[in-house]
């Protein structure tokens, strides 16, 4: 995983949170639920990473 992905899926991450954050915050559950599904993008993305990382250290 480079450098510049895992900054990428990070602030990706933030941003979700930031989002889920000011959704609760306003009432608004649509951009709460938008927040949530950013934060799982880049859960997963950073898994998919990972596993790639698994198969270049074989």
């Amino acid at each position: 995983m480079g450098l510049g992905d895992k900054i990428e899926n990070a602030a990706e991450k933030a941003g979700g949170k930031g989002k889920e954050a000011a959704g609760a915050a306003t009432g608004d559950d649509s951009l709460k639920a938008e927040g949530q599904a950013d934060q799982a993008k880049g859960d997963l993305k950073q898994a998919g990473e990972k596993v790639k990382d698994a198969f270049k250290k074989d």
